[in-house]
């Protein structure tokens, strides 16, 4: 069975990944929870531990000054990131950090539950989603000099080119997040997103750079 520690600060994201984790049986036991890596770190050393589930975004100690800390002092603990953050660079942050797996929040149950088992048997781990998103990419040849040039939309996924539309039209992030069925958090991840790939400072410069390249309906 594979000994599992969750970190997340919030505690009812770790209530509702235990409580799905724990249905699988003889696959996950957790055994511990953080709300931060401060606090894990803390606690590592009386709780044998196979992998470790961890937020990104988190106070104290985030996912990827915990990811440094832990290759560093736990150098053979097997570290799966879960975020919202679907931006390459993050990700590739991440992996280079020592982290062996990278899975969004909004992946099914199997998806997690495949991760988990994936980097504790020692593989790499990353989620379809952002498997698909870097695919693209690749074949439409969406190379961050596209994103400099402006020529096209082709480095933003599709997910991004939605949101994108629906900010032009004034809808509010939860509008947003109501309209396409997500969470608020997941549509303000995206525009964070947007406004790092395109390289403007606020949704009104997004909106005009978006007109100007033609970008939206």
């Amino acid at each position: 069975m594979i000994r599992l520690f969750l970190v997340d600060d919030h505690a009812v994201v770790r209530r509702g990944l235990r409580a799905m984790l724990t249905a699988e049986h003889n696959i996950v036991e957790v055994v511990g929870e953080a709300a931060n890596g401060q606090e894990l770190l803390t606690q590592l050393p009386d709780v044998p531990t196979d992998v470790v589930l961890m937020d990104l975004n988190m106070p104290v100690l985030d996912g990827l000054a915990t990811t440094v800390e832990l290759q560093k002092q736990y150098p053979h603990l097997r570290i799966l990131i879960l975020s919202m953050m679907t931006h390459e660079r993050t990700v590739g942050q991440l992996l280079a950090a020592g982290a062996h797996g990278y899975v969004l929040k909004n992946a099914d149950q199997a998806e997690i539950v495949t991760a988990i088992q994936a980097v504790a048997a020692g593989k790499r781990f990353l989620c379809s989603e952002i498997s698909l998103a870097i695919l693209d990419k690749v074949l439409n040849n969406a190379d961050e000099s596209v994103a400099t040039t402006g020529k096209d939309a082709s480095y933003l996924t599709s997910r991004e080119r939605e949101i994108l539309q629906l900010v032009a039209d004034g809808l509010t992030n939860q509008q947003i997040a109501d309209t396409i069925f997500t969470s608020r958090r997941t549509v303000e991840t995206h525009r964070q997103s947007l406004l790092e790939k395109t390289g403007v400072k606020n949704t009104p410069a997004l909106v005009k750079y978006a007109m100007e390249q033609g970008w939206l309906q």
